[in-house]
């Protein structure tokens, strides 16, 4: 049966380095730029995913593609956020389900009307994934997030956005299963989301 969450975890926040606008316009051409994603004002060093991170993730992006098909996923993709944070934020979720055709966005990332479910993979950045992340989205009023919690082998499930915070937080255990607000009918068994 699935639990409210009570606790945090230990805080481990990713290395951070503060940037300004001209440095972010310059940084755009190198090549690690894609490493990095711009939350609150400061670039964020996604680090390497290790292996039961990727597997966990391609896991994941495999089971929504039966659920949504691939046209409707975007993987560590930019969105949009709430007004007063776009112009300090671009996160770039691990998952991200829209509610209509990936090609409709050719003009720019996807607004927080437009998302059917966010998911992040973490591990080392869970803190930040709970928090900083969770308040981001809850102000964007993104129905659906979902935390994958590697260390603990389970999903915590973040809904009803309600004046910037998640009033309902969620954890499913390695032994139940949850459902899309997008797709009630269809179950992720959490367990599906490890590797063996």
């Amino acid at each position: 049966m699935p639990t409210t969450l009570l606790e945090l975890p230990a805080k481990l926040d990713p290395p951070r380095k503060q940037w300004t606008r001209k440095d972010c316009e310059v940084l755009s051409g190198l090549r690690d730029w894609k490493r990095l994603e711009l939350v609150e004002g400061e670039l964020i060093d996604k680090m390497g995913k290790n292996q039961p991170h990727v597997i966990s993730l391609v896991l994941v992006l495999t089971w929504l593609q039966t659920v949504f098909g691939g046209r409707r996923i975007l993987p560590e993709a930019p969105i949009d956020v709430a007004p007063e944070d776009n112009p300090t934020s671009e996160p770039q979720p691990d998952l991200v389900v829209l509610k209509r055709d990936a090609s409709e966005f050719l003009k720019g990332p996807p607004q927080p009307h437009d998302l059917a479910l966010v998911v992040e993979v973490a591990d080392s950045n869970l803190y930040f994934a709970l928090t900083t992340k969770a308040s981001l989205y809850a102000r964007a009023g993104i129905a659906d997030y979902w935390v994958l919690d590697i260390a603990g082998r389970r999903m915590i499930v973040h809904r009803e956005p309600r004046e910037g915070r998640y009033s309902s937080v969620v954890i499913y255990g390695s032994h139940e299963s949850v459902a899309p607000l997008a797709a009630p009918g269809s179950f992720l068994k959490i367990i599906d989301a490890f590797p063996e």
